[in-house]
């Protein structure tokens, strides 16, 4: 029917991926270049910092100067920096950009059941898939290290991952393409992590939010308004509240016809300057508390400012005239089995911002909750987890050829993972020494 199209066959394409392993070996992966570094993290960690509001610069640098792990989650910049500078495969994914096991929780479907899946996307951006699992290696060695595990019970965990990850995207490669689409990752709910994260995202209601962040209004009745609680929740009010209600207006235009309808029954009542996470800490992050059939039934919306993913600049086919909501908004439905319903983007003056829901239903894993045995069960999880989110964005059969059936490219990645956390905890102390000389200046 298509005489000029040639439609490589799934073992053409497997042959492919084979083919990559003369570009970048597997045993390859397991190899960190920091000598080739051009700058040092200092300087790139000062340079991510440009544009963002200066009094919230420092505690960002203290939230990372707290622990090695607390360090990683705000040094992304430094990492992609690190990646750039290693062979690549060349598989194309979508990738999360910050895989790591504080960014794999719950949330609540569309459908109102919660789902347990990766949940940060501010970095998302197509590069190639490995990137994304060497993250996630270096994360799981770090949190384990906070969780006072052996390096050798680390270095099992990230093996597990990865060959979890490796068997999943073999099975994707066999699959039809549909399925794979909508595959759902089961027995989510016996991994201990797991099941302290879902109890914890059935208490995140919309209800549980207002309790915690608004405050009756004296004298007004049932009124609510945003607590007062510097530096990390403020109100808004005036001009800077006007253009924050403004922004919804194109943000609407972005949702699905029946999303706008259901938004419509909502009226905003307060804005707040909220500060989240650590890597973002920083930057503009606005809370839209709206009322819809009553007070009883609060929405609370989050627009959170996104500038260029950290991978842009060492990507030659990244589009950085792209909106970095909209980069956002789509990198996560490219992932995500189910996303936020209220996902959408929007601008601010010249910044961009993407839109969702804040802590509906959401609940992530804490450190503590990876003693033991929970480490090596909660990355596997993480494997497969990744694994679907390549595999509905990539070619399985590429990714699934590249990786084999042996354990080399596991074994590679729990090489990477140590050496990387290694070079994170000196560049930790690196932050830390920078910050007591600053002090004495």
């Amino acid at each position: 029917m298509f005489p000029d199209m040639h439609w490589a066959t799934p073992q053409e394409r497997t042959k492919l991926g084979q083919a990559r392993r003369k570009q970048v070996s597997r045993q390859a992966q397991g190899v960190l270049n920091i000598k080739a570094r051009t700058h040092s993290p200092l300087v790139l960690l000062e340079r991510s910092m440009k544009g963002r509001v200066a009094p919230l610069v420092q505690l960002k640098y203290e939230l990372m100067a707290e622990s090695p792990f607390g360090y990683f989650r705000g040094a992304v910049p430094v990492m992609a920096a690190d990646l750039a500078l290693l062979p690549s495969t060349g598989i194309v994914s979508q990738l999360c950009g910050d895989a790591h096991v504080r960014n794999v929780g719950a949330y609540a479907a569309p459908d109102g059941r919660l789902v347990f899946d990766i949940n940060d996307f501010d970095e998302t951006i197509r590069g190639p898939f490995e990137w994304d699992l060497k993250r996630m290696a270096a994360s799981i060695s770090l949190a384990g290290r906070g969780a006072g595990l052996k390096d050798s019970s680390i270095r099992r965990a990230v093996e597990l991952c990865m060959e979890r990850y490796a068997a999943q995207m073999r099975a994707f490669a066999k699959m039809p393409h549909l399925e794979v689409g909508r595959f759902m990752v089961h027995r989510l709910g016996q991994v201990e992590p797991v099941h302290a994260a879902l109890l914890k995202a059935e208490r995140a209601t919309p209800q549980h939010t207002l309790e915690q962040l608004t405050e009756p209004v004296s004298g007004k009745g049932g009124d609510r308004r945003f607590k007062e609680a510097r530096p990390m929740l403020r109100r808004v009010t005036g001009a800077e509240a006007a253009s924050v209600l403004a922004s919804l207006h194109p943000y609407k235009q972005t949702l699905e016809p029946q999303r706008q309808h259901l938004l419509s029954f909502y009226r905003p009542v307060d804005v707040a300057f909220k500060v989240v996470g650590t890597g973002s800490v920083g930057l503009r992050d606005y809370c839209v508390y709206f009322e819809g059939n009553g007070p009883n039934d609060p929405l609370f919306l989050q627009i959170k400012e996104e500038p260029d993913s950290a991978y842009t600049a060492y990507l030659p086919d990244a589009h950085p005239d792209t909106h970095n909501g909209k980069r956002t908004a789509d990198g996560q439905r490219a992932m995500q089995v189910q996303s936020d319903p209220f996902l959408g983007w929007t601008h601010i003056g010249v910044r961009q911002y993407l839109v969702r829901q804040l802590n509906d239903h959401k609940g992530s894993i804490e450190l503590e909750d990876l003693a033991g045995g929970g480490l090596t069960a909660f990355a596997e999880v993480c494997g497969e987890l990744l694994a679907r989110g390549h595999g509905r964005s990539s070619d399985p059969a590429l990714i699934a050829g590249y990786l084999g059936s042996g354990d080399g490219f596991a074994e590679a990645c729990a090489r990477f993972g140590l050496l990387y956390a290694d070079q994170t905890e000196k560049d930790w102390q690196d932050l830390r020494r920078s910050r007591k000389a600053g002090a004495k200046a």
